[in-house]
């Protein structure tokens, strides 16, 4: 099996277009035309990990965290980032990271957090936005079931947990084929009326280019009449954070006594008690302080994430209580989703979790 296989796979559950714009998910180092000879699976990559990978002769490390987040004009191995590179080239090991575009995906980071933590009716905290266009199109009425289906088949017509969502309008179109054409129906030179059928259906932006080779490929048409729309509707499939209920309240410090234990927190910083039960729990893992609005807005009962700076505790005492869990541990099960991922479609496969500990903050 080629390693392209295995990262065709994550791409499909996390697409690259979901991350957000400063990130740098995706192939970092190698290339996936090799055969795999195993998988290592990993929150940061570090020269450790991938000694770890050497040793166990697997020729492919994935990883949360990119191991490349800029530009580099040489490659000299004067920082950890540096060696790692040459290193994994040296090695012949191919590097993928999975980083927002896993956060922001149904499924992913903040699911797996909810998971451990035992939530329910989970859904994303802050939907992405303009993230979604209708696409409407003209079809005559034998060919319509089939372009519909073709579209489908590409990714359209998908709201909520339904598939298959489009509209139909039946009416009539016009068009005179010119000189040089090879129209489906009607004759050069003439006004031609075609009864049609007007099919509107929804897409995510990022699939675009399939939706329309799709469509031109299944329409009769030589130039079939399209347009794309763009739309203000959130994208309910997508987002950042998480918010939730538990199956039965609990106290403020027995809850964080619970997820202390349930993250192996050294130390959990808090903003001050209040007495109020936490029933509705937003979370984010990884730096998600920018969320808090959206908790608060959502009555959450507690935020937890994995790094609030000092005046980001200011003033939501009468709001929620605020939880600060380590960067590291809020995202440390995510080596758990990269691994069902691949367990499930190639259960042959060698793959293990990093026995590593790559968090660079130690406590007393």
């Amino acid at each position: 099996m080629k390693i392209k296989e295995i990262v065709s796979a994550l791409e499909r559950f996390a697409p690259l277009p979901l991350q957000d714009g400063f990130d740098n998910a995706g192939l970092q180092i190698g290339l996936t035309e090799a055969e795999a000879t195993g998988a290592l699976l990993c929150l940061d990559v570090t020269e450790t990990v991938i000694d770890e990978a050497i040793t166990l002769g697997y020729n492919l490390i994935i990883s949360h965290h990119p191991l490349i987040f800029k530009g580099y004009k040489s490659i000299t191995g004067k920082d950890y980032v540096e060696r790692c590179i040459l290193k994994a080239i040296k090695n012949d090991i191919v590097v993928y990271s999975a980083h927002t575009n896993l956060d922001n995906a149904t499924g992913g980071v903040n699911y797996k957090i909810a998971e451990k933590i035992g939530l329910k009716n989970i859904r994303f905290l802050s939907e992405k936005e303009d993230s979604l266009l209708k696409l409407v199109t003209f079809v005559p009425y034998a060919q319509a079931e089939e372009v519909r289906q073709a579209l489908f088949d590409a990714g359209c017509g998908c709201i909520g947990n339904y598939d298959s969502c489009s509209y139909t309008l039946e009416g009539e179109g016009t068009f005179r084929a010119k000189e040089g054409t090879n129209p489906f129906c009607g004759t050069i030179g003439e006004l031609h009326h075609e009864p049609e059928v007007r099919i509107e259906t929804i897409l995510p932006v990022f699939k675009k280019s399939a939706a329309t080779k799709a469509l031109i490929e299944a329409h009769p048409y030589e130039e079939p009449a399209f347009d794309f729309y763009p739309l203000k509707n959130s994208w309910a499939q997508a987002g950042a954070g998480i918010i939730g209920e538990l199956e039965e309240p609990e106290t403020e410090l027995d809850f964080l006594k619970r997820i202390k234990k349930t993250f192996e927190v050294g130390c959990i910083k808090h903003n001050k008690l209040s007495g109020r039960l936490i029933e509705r729990v937003a979370l984010c893992g990884g730096a998600g302080a920018f969320l808090i609005p959206q908790a608060i807005a959502h009555n959450a009962d507690i935020f937890i994430t994995g790094e609030i700076r000092y005046h980001e505790y200011f003033g939501h005492e009468n709001d929620l209580l605020l939880a600060e869990i380590g960067h590291y541990e809020s995202e440390q099960y995510t080596k758990e989703i990269f691994y069902s991922i691949i367990q499930d479609l190639f259960p042959n496969f060698a793959i293990q979790l990093s026995k590593v500990n790559t968090n660079p903050i130690k406590y007393l």
